[in-house]
């Protein structure tokens, strides 16, 4: 099964490659510094798989099992349309214009023939690439959760991440909801540690995919209840009570409760740094108490993007957003750090603007 699973996969590659990569890219006159166009081919492949599994698998999981009931989805439209922009043009361009040059300029990529990383450090690993793809991995989750925590404590990195933690209504659709200048640090990072590791260009793609297919699912608005294999599951793997736990709107009477949950696959790097928090006494509604965070929910792809990097701008650039803690901005896009528990009268206004639905237990 594995074997012709391999083998249709080889097909489709090559197809790919041959009818569309390679006209693509002569036309595009990036055939040099393009790379290997099965690696490219493969990783508008596995955008499609990813693609077809939210729309397919997850999407009606939420209307069979839903967390929340709501009248309507509309504030799940935007971050669908950031979804398909992302997988089927940011995504296969960034990873490939910017990441492989970068990549063939420090010495990595498919150009070179030198061995690296793990298995020049530990031979052992070239005859075990199973064994090799599992240490990436940790690698590459632990490495997350640690640049997760700094997003919510350097405010500067907050004022861009606090626009995929504004959505009211999070769904399957809410993964790629995110400041494109805070994505593309994330993935100079990530991708930097892959190369430091001698990850191949292909193995990188199929972490991305592994990590963004669970990043989907447990964004996803489902209630899963499985009884104790539910229990040990998400003791082994972010789920979506888990990681709706970090997306709760912050409880007035206990402000720090929030900070939980940074896993983005493997919930060990929380249970270790003693940042997990698995149960709540009910579902809490997920968003922002900041109301100039909250106001995203009325903006489009384009609006979001500027107001976020507005909020970026103001807290770079001045003292208060180098200095860690929870912040909230003021109509200048200035952080303001929160000395005081936030006001009740915060989220009763975000609830009376029609934002909130009742959780479903």
């Amino acid at each position: 099964m594995l074997d012709f699973l391999s083998a249709q996969w080889d097909m489709a590659t090559s197809s790919m490659s041959a009818n569309v990569v390679v006209p693509a890219a002569n036309v595009l006159g990036m055939a040099q510094s393009l790379g290997d166009p099965r690696e490219v081919s493969q990783a508008i492949l596995i955008a499609a798989l990813q693609l077809f599994l939210i729309a397919c698998v997850m999407r009606p999981l939420e209307s069979l099992v839903p967390a929340e009931r709501w009248e309507n989805r509309r504030h799940t439209t935007v971050d669908r349309n950031f979804t398909l922009l992302m997988l089927l043009g940011l995504f296969p361009l960034f990873s490939f214009i910017v990441l492989m040059p970068v990549a063939h300029l420090l010495g990595g990529g498919p150009a070179s023939d030198e061995v690296n990383g793990l298995k020049a450090w530990v031979p052992w690993f070239a005859d075990h690439p199973y064994a090799l793809f599992v240490v990436y991995y940790l690698v590459y989750d632990c490495v997350y959760y640690w640049m997760h925590r700094a997003q919510h404590a350097v405010p500067w990195w907050w004022a861009m991440h606090s626009m995929h933690h504004s959505q009211r209504q999070m769904s399957c659709w809410s993964n790629d909801r995110s400041n494109y200048v805070d994505g593309m640090l994330q993935s100079i990072i990530l991708a930097s540690v892959g190369l430091v590791m001698g990850v191949e260009v292909s193995e990188f793609a199929w972490l991305s995919l592994l990590s963004e297919l669970v990043q989907n699912f447990s964004h996803a608005n489902v209630a899963l209840r499985l009884g104790w294999v539910g229990r040990l599951g998400e003791r082994l793997f972010v789920g979506p009570r888990f990681h709706r736990n970090h997306h709760m709107l912050r409880d007035p009477e206990r402000p720090e409760r929030h900070n939980c949950n940074f896993g983005q696959v493997l919930p060990w790097w929380d249970q270790l740094f003693g940042t997990a928090l698995y149960h709540c006494e009910s579902l809490r509604e997920t968003g922002v108490s900041d109301p100039q965070v909250d106001a995203d929910n009325e903006r489009g792809v384009v609006s979001m993007q500027w107001h976020s990097t507005r909020r970026f701008w103001g807290a770079v650039t001045c003292r208060a957003g180098w200095r860690m803690g929870d912040v909230s901005f003021d109509s200048d896009y200035q952080p303001i750090h929160d000395s005081i528990a936030p006001n009740k009268g915060v989220v009763a206004k975000i609830r009376e603007s029609g934002g909130m639905s009742s959780p479903k237990d």
